[in-house]
């Protein structure tokens, strides 16, 4: 047996799984720290079919913690950002397209500095130690917690980024975490620095949350590995997450999409993932999320790790509601659902309020919402409906019908039909598809890099990069029998010389359960 959790702004639903049947399912309560919701959660899944710690083989978590905070601008370290480039790249310095809220609230400060290399490896200009050392200080007399550390076609040389690293380390001490571009992002200097600053601001945050998690699983005296979900719907390990949080990213929907083709058996369809903060629109083709094709902006800043290709609204169970405009979201009271909500006797107007007051949900009292403008409450779940539809409207890729999936807790805010789409499907266990989709994740290796391809060589590269896709894959622990290849490109890069080709290769495989 094994378990799947998803950790949401307002809910942790988990669920008990043997293979690919549900055992038990619940939905909890997110808390604040993290740790009770999940050991409620486990509590309750243990009531309801009972399990010995031991019988566990692993865990598997995903979690929106990460994304939300970043979104919301809460608990973010100080970050400062540190390219290596000059004298290239002045013109556009780091944070350049970044929102002026997002940059304040992780107080980002920007350094350039002397390195660098050119796609086939050649050295812009020496690294400059005395001039990383003068950056340091500044950023320690500043009070910066967590440096982002990008250097110009790192992916593929990377020898500088550690290297400065190393001496960034040196004068700011253990304390400071430092994250590295080339194992965060892809080529293109200006979206993978983004990803790395973002993963260097969360850092402070994935300790906590990780900490919670492990705690919660090993209070209950489960022993089995832990799995956190990441966004191209793999998993990776606790102590990968604390160094790379940015790769939780889109785990949500990822995990929701992949519970929905398993709970309503149509692989090709839209999914609306709607919870307590957010309502995540994707595509499913054949069974897995359409992954996207050009950069991913996250809380507006553009980004370029490997995402599916989500929509991601305002609008959740725990949304506030406008009471003059009618408008839900995009601010939400999150995991404090149960105590501000009008049905639970808070005081906050949120979306939940609305679903109960229209009797399409039985939670919480419902004469605590009797008093709602009854015109107020149409008007207002009308909007969600309608904004629902136009974000499917914007994801499909053609005209003709595609059918609608709405999984999540909150997807009851949802009627039977939207406009333009017609009617809704909810699968069975669709409140927790997100915790299923958790618990049948498997485990990848990507690699992305640029060769340059020398005469009758290009069959041996392909290969050499196949294989070590596969052997990321295994050393992640996957099981070596079920790994395949699933996406491969090459794309020759015409602008440089030396027959520059940017190959692409990433493996997935079962996790191997007797690791």
């Amino acid at each position: 047996m094994h378990i799947g959790i998803d950790v949401g702004g307002t809910n942790t639903d988990a669920v008990l799984m043997e293979g690919t049947t549900v055992l038990a399912a619940v939905k909890e309560s997110t808390s604040e720290d993290v740790t009770s919701g999940i050991v409620s959660a486990i509590e309750q899944i243990r009531g309801q079919h009972h399990f010995e710690g031991g019988t566990i083989q692993a865990v598997m978590i995903g979690t929106t913690h990460f994304i939300n905070g970043l979104v919301e601008a809460r608990r973010l370290a100080p970050t400062a950002a540190l390219r290596l480039g000059l004298p290239a790249t002045r013109a556009l310095p780091p944070f350049v397209d970044w929102p002026a809220g997002l940059r304040t609230a992780i107080s980002g400060r920007a350094y350039l500095a002397h390195g660098g290399y050119e796609f086939d490896g050649r050295a812009i200009s020496p690294i400059d130690h005395d001039e990383l050392r003068r950056h340091a200080a500044d950023m320690a007399a500043h009070g910066i917690r967590s440096v982002a550390i990008s250097s110009v076609f790192s992916p593929v040389n990377h020898d500088l980024e550690v290297e400065a690293a190393a001496v960034v380390a040196e004068e700011l001490g253990p304390d400071v975490a430092i994250s590295l571009s080339h194992e965060i992002g892809r080529i293109g200097l200006l979206e993978r620095e983004n990803a790395t600053i973002i993963n260097a601001a969360l850092r402070e945050m994935a300790v906590s949350i990780v900490d919670g998690l492990t705690a919660a699983v090993r209070a209950h005296g489960i022993g089995a590995p832990i799995f956190l979900s990441q966004n191209d719907g793999t998993l990776m390990d606790e102590d990968f997450v604390r160094r790379y949080p940015v790769a939780t990213f889109a785990s949500g929907p990822t995990n929701s999409m992949r519970g929905a083709a398993a709970t309503s058996g149509l692989e090709t369809c839209a999914v609306v993932d709607i919870g307590g903060t957010t309502s995540d629109v994707g595509l499913l083709v054949n069974g897995f999320p359409r992954e996207t094709t050009t950069e991913v902006k996250v809380a507006g800043v553009r980004t370029n790790f490997r995402m599916p290709d989500v929509l991601s609204i305002g609008i959740g169970g725990g949304s506030h509601v406008d009471p003059d405009t009618a408008e839900v979201g995009p601010h939400s009271v999150g995991y404090k659902l149960t105590s501000e909500a009008l049905v639970f006797g808070g005081s906050q107007v949120t979306a939940t309020d609305l679903a109960v007051a229209a009797g399409r949900a039985d939670v919480g009292d419902a004469s605590l919402v009797a008093h709602l403008d009854r015109e107020l409450v149409k008007r207002a779940l009308d909007r969600v409906a309608e904004r629902i539809a136009e974000a499917v409207d914007r994801m499909r890729t053609s005209a003709e019908p595609i059918p609608v999936v709405a999984v999540g807790g909150g997807s009851i805010l949802l009627p039977d039909e939207i406009p333009i789409f017609g009617a809704v499907h909810r699968p069975e266990n669709y409140a927790v598809a997100n915790a299923i989709g958790a618990s049948i994740a498997q485990v990848g290796g990507e690699i992305d890099k640029v060769f340059a391809v020398e005469p009758g060589r290009r069959d041996a590269i392909l290969d050499e990069v196949r294989q070590e896709a596969v052997d990321k894959a295994i050393a992640a622990g996957a099981s070596p029998s079920t790994v395949k290849i699933v996406d491969f490109d090459q794309v020759p890069i015409p602008y440089l010389p030396g027959n520059a080709t940017r190959i692409r290769a990433k493996a997935v495989g079962d996790l191997d359960m007797a690791v």
